[in-house]
């Protein structure tokens, strides 16, 4: 994955504070002579977050902290049994051999609860592990809050439960650093985030134009690889010709990058138009919406199917 954007450095993690999957002590896999106890199969981080709310494109995002085998992921998706308080169908899909997300196919509706048991105990990632806990995370969808950036238009048109909101003036990338096309749902956002030039490959020359070490406020999280929307000291005013471009984030005037720091939340929806660089790839934070049902179905091994009822 390239360095593409402003700021923050990357990393294989769906998301850089993501807590520990909780996990509930279960009975112990019982060793027999076809399943040898072996070292524990445990996941790293289940995403969302339990109790959280959440955006319409927010993915259920699995990390597992050893390689899961492409003969094992069958049976370990059907231990993974989401459930939803209004039927969605959707399927697991997997980005690697240690991290797999459950999508909908189109975005959730609004107010559904979903809940995620993963019951890992005793089932084998066929390579010698077995799952000795089950995990269990609840969280709810939230207003349905989405942002269309057109980087031609230098527009982000911001709805909420399909009403228009606001429409704010934007810069995005330059043409040496064009930001990413696609849906990007929200990772995180922080109100301060420092960003170097260095962390992303973009320029460690501080005699370099293109070097930057700033701290910049109202910080909206697209891609592990540091795309942002947020304010840019050296973009105050954007707009149509107002800069020479990004170094791939999307910049909003401070009391914009304010505003919409308060609407957003993780998963909702930020979609990019009019960039030559073309779309996200789905593993760069939660870009699983930019790939099309037939692409997601492709990286699953058991298919599509629907949420049992909560």
């Amino acid at each position: 994955m390239g360095a593409s954007a402003c700021g923050g450095g990357g990393s294989d993690k769906a998301s850089g504070d993501d807590a520990k999957a909780s996990a509930k002590p279960g009975a112990s896999a019982s060793p027999s002579p076809t399943k040898p106890a072996g070292p524990p199969m445990l996941l790293e981080t289940i995403t969302p977050q339990t109790g959280t709310t959440v955006g319409v494109a927010m993915p259920i995002s699995v990390i597992f902290t050893n390689p899961v085998a492409a003969k094992a992921r069958a049976t370990v998706e059907k231990h993974m049994k989401v459930s939803a308080s209004q039927a969605v169908v959707g399927a697991w899909h997997w980005m690697g051999d240690k991290r797999a997300d459950w999508r909908p196919k189109t975005y959730w509706p609004s107010g559904t609860t979903v809940k995620i048991d993963a019951d890992m105990t005793g089932v084998s990632n066929g390579n010698g592990r077995y799952g000795v806990h089950n995990y269990t995370h609840t969280f709810k969808i939230g207003d349905d809050v989405r942002a269309d950036v057109s980087v031609t238009g230098h527009t982000m048109k911001v709805t909420r439960n399909g009403a228009p909101v606001r429409t704010l003036s934007i810069n995005a990338g330059s043409a040496e650093y064009p930001t990413w096309d696609g849906t990007m749902a929200v990772i995180d956002k922080q109100e301060k985030v420092h960003m170097t030039s260095c962390s992303v490959g973009i320029s460690c020359d501080k005699g370099s134009p293109n070097y930057y070490d700033l701290t910049l406020p109202w910080d909206i999280h697209l891609t592990q690889s540091g795309t942002y929307v947020h304010y840019s000291t050296g973009d105050p005013n954007p707009g149509s010709g107002s800069a020479r471009g990004s170094h791939g984030c999307v910049h909003l005037s401070l009391p914009d990058a304010k505003w919409f720091y308060g609407q957003v939340k993780q998963g909702d929806p930020i979609t990019i138009t009019g960039s030559p660089r073309g779309k996200a790839p789905a593993d760069n934070g939660y870009a699983d919406f930019n790939l099309g049902w037939d692409q997601w179905l492709e990286g699953s091994a058991s298919g599509e199917g629907t949420t049992a009822t909560l």
